[in-house]
Order: C-alpha cells, then sequence, then structure tokens
C-alpha cells in the first residue's frame, strides 16, 4: 500500500501545532501513519481466530512506518513481553536520529485487544503514546499494575496518604456523584473481570455504585472515564466514572500519556501476579523504591504528552470510531488523538 490520504474530519491543534514547536498535538499528528498503518494491515486477520498473526502484522506494519520519522525516537513500553506476541522491543530505536531531531520516548501497544480483533469483536485498536525522552514511567520488567484511572481531578499520593487503590473508591464515588449531582447508584466503574480483581468489585458495589465489567480492552475503557475523549461531540461527563483493578502495565504507562493530554487522575503501584515477577520487579528497583509504592501522574508521565490511536474494529472511546474497512481502492482507518481533540480516517491505498 502506498502512504495514506488523510481526510481529517477535525484536527485543529495538529495542523496549526505542525507550523510550530515540536508539541504533543504535533508528535500524534507525525505517527498517526503508524497507528493507522498497523490498523489497516490487520484487515485481512479481523475475525479469523490467529490473535499472534494479526499482531504479527500490525507491529511489522508499524515498525515499517515509524522508521523514517523525522525524531530519535526509543520504544520503552511494549505490550509483546507480557503475552509472549510479536512485539516492538523495550529500546527498540525508530526515526531518522539525525541531529537537531525531536528525541522521544514512546509506549505502544500494535494492537490493543488482540483477541477482540481475532474474534471480529469491537474493541481493538493500534496505539501509541509519546512524550520527550525520559518522561514515562519505568516499568522495568513488570507485567502488572493496580490502577485507579478517573475524571475525577486531584488523586495524588498526597491525597492518597498510603491507602490502597480499594480503599480510594468510596471516596471517588461519593466525589463522581456529588460532581454529577447523583446518586451513588449512578456512579458506573469498570472492572476487568478476573479473580484477581473480586476485591475492587466488591468495594465499587460496597459503594454503592455500578460495576461494568469488562473481559479485554483496558485502553478503551479507561479513555472512556476520562474528561474530553469525545471532543466537541460529546461535551457531557464521561460514560464512566472510573476504571479500577489490577491490568497490564504497559497499558497503564499508556494510558497515563492520554490521562496527561486530557486531564483527570491516575494512581498506579507494581501488582506483581507471581513470585518470580515480584523477585524481577525487586531486582530491577534494586531498593530505590518500595515494590508497594503509589505512583501518580506526575510520576507515570513526568511531562506534557500525546496519545494517538486508530480502530481496528470498532471502538467507543467517548466518541464512536468504526473498525477498519475495505474501500474501492484500498482501506480505510479511522483515527483519534489527544492533546487537540482530532479525529478522522485516512485511506491506505492499494498498490
Amino acid at each position: 500500500m502506498t502512504d495514506p490520504i488523510e481526510h481529517a474530519a477535525h484536527d485543529p491543534a495538529g495542523a496549526a501545532a505542525l507550523a510550530g514547536k515540536a508539541d504533543g498535538a504535533m508528535l500524534a499528528t507525525l505517527l498517526r501513519p503508524a497507528v493507522v498503518a498497523a490498523a489497516a494491515a490487520c484487515l485481512p486477520l479481523v475475525g479469523h481466530g490467529d490473535a499472534d498473526e494479526l499482531d504479527g502484522a500490525a507491529v511489522a506494519a508499524m515498525r515499517a512506518a515509524l522508521a523514517g520519522l523525522p525524531v530519535d525516537g526509543r520504544v520503552v513500553v511494549g505490550e509483546g513481553e507480557k503475552d509472549d506476541a510479536p512485539m516492538l522491543h523495550l529500546g527498540e530505536r525508530f526515526g531518522r536520529g539525525g541531529a537537531g531531531d525531536t528525541l522521544i520516548d514512546i509506549a505502544v501497544d500494535p494492537v490493543d485487544g488482540t483477541r477482540l480483533g481475532a474474534a471480529g469483536r469491537p474493541g481493538a485498536m493500534a496505539v501509541i503514546s509519546v512524550a520527550p525522552r525520559g518522561a514515562f514511567f519505568d516499568l522495568g520488567p513488570a507485567h502488572y499494575l493496580e490502577k485507579l484511572v478517573t475524571w475525577v481531578p486531584d488523586y495524588t499520593i498526597a491525597r492518597a496518604a498510603g491507602g490502597s487503590v480499594a480503599e480510594l473508591i468510596h471516596e471517588v464515588v461519593a466525589e463522581a456523584a456529588l460532581a454529577r449531582g447523583a446518586a451513588p447508584r449512578d456512579i458506573r466503574i469498570a472492572v476487568q473481570d478476573r479473580p484477581r480483581n473480586r476485591p475492587y468489585v466488591e468495594a465499587v458495589r460496597d459503594a454503592g455504585a455500578q460495576v461494568e465489567l469488562f473481559e479485554h480492552g483496558d485502553i478503551e475503557r479507561s479513555l472512556q472515564a476520562l474528561p474530553g475523549a469525545g471532543g466537541d461531540l460529546r461535551p457531557e461527563r464521561p460514560r464512566l466514572d472510573a476504571v479500577v483493578g489490577v491490568g497490564g502495565a504497559p497499558e497503564g504507562v499508556i494510558v497515563a500519556a492520554a490521562v496527561r493530554a486530557l486531564g483527570g487522575s491516575m494512581l498506579a503501584r507494581f501488582a506483581p501476579q507471581s513470585g518470580p515477577e515480584r523477585d524481577r520487579v525487586l531486582e530491577h528497583l534494586d531498593g530505590v523504591r518500595a515494590i508497594d509504592a503509589l505512583a501518580d501522574l506526575d510520576e507515570l508521565c513526568a511531562t506534557p504528552a500525546a496519545i494517538v490511536l486508530a480502530a481496528v474494529t470498532d471502538c467507543e472511546i467517548g466518541l464512536s470510531l468504526p473498525g477498519v474497512r475495505r474501500m474501492p481502492a484500498g482501506v480505510r482507518a479511522h483515527w483519534w488523538s489527544a492533546p487537540g481533540g482530532g479525529y478522522g480516517w485516512a485511506d491506505r491505498l492499494d498498490g
């Protein structure tokens, strides 16, 4: 396929930034072809049952699209190490890397929701978060984090006062209800449906709020709990009030960039799910940080950042993005980015 032809329905900040400094909106615009390429490469494999083959096609397409960018880029968070899938590997370099090129780090998942995509179900997306060099939280060998993501502002380490995420759920529910002018029973909190997350389900229900269980699609659900993901199409409060529980560590850092770009709060801590994983994380930390210490947004994503994604299958992130489609001359992929509220579609032409 040739380079994509862009048809941006709404991208004012990205267009303006291209004429100025390398800010978040410009970087999202620069990286957009990489997520479009990854999503488009998945089309022949959507619904055919092979998650690794779908992920591998996305990885190859994204890597090729990143190669020639006018940046000095580094992959600092990838997905393959956790689930033994094809991957853009930790420390991989991309871009021209020439004198004066912008130094950036990316947290990437060529397909978040590979099983969803392989099954032809909604919620699969190609996604990249980007920030200046050194801004992202150092996951080391961690595979899992305990996370709280919410549109409710000002949840920091100081406010948590050493408590756990589960202990904060009552407070989040009460504050969200007050801000909405609603009762706790109207507050909706998403939890990934895993045995490890039963305590969070119980805490949400004990606080009087609704639990929305989901199987896959951590990033999609987290975006539904952040302000502004719907751009000017949906100015009301987000559909979800929070996402809580133990989930993938790479997804956590990707989402941290979205929180930085959109607003809201995020807390996380290491949550190893096996003895060997705990030992690897402890060795990596080398006593510099306690394994059970909370990190807030200032540590998870220390500077302004950006996120850009393209839908592999239909996605709902506060606005609806159709999945990749075959068009007469090629493949159409719908994309979204923040900051700046850009969204639209791009065609990758056959040839």
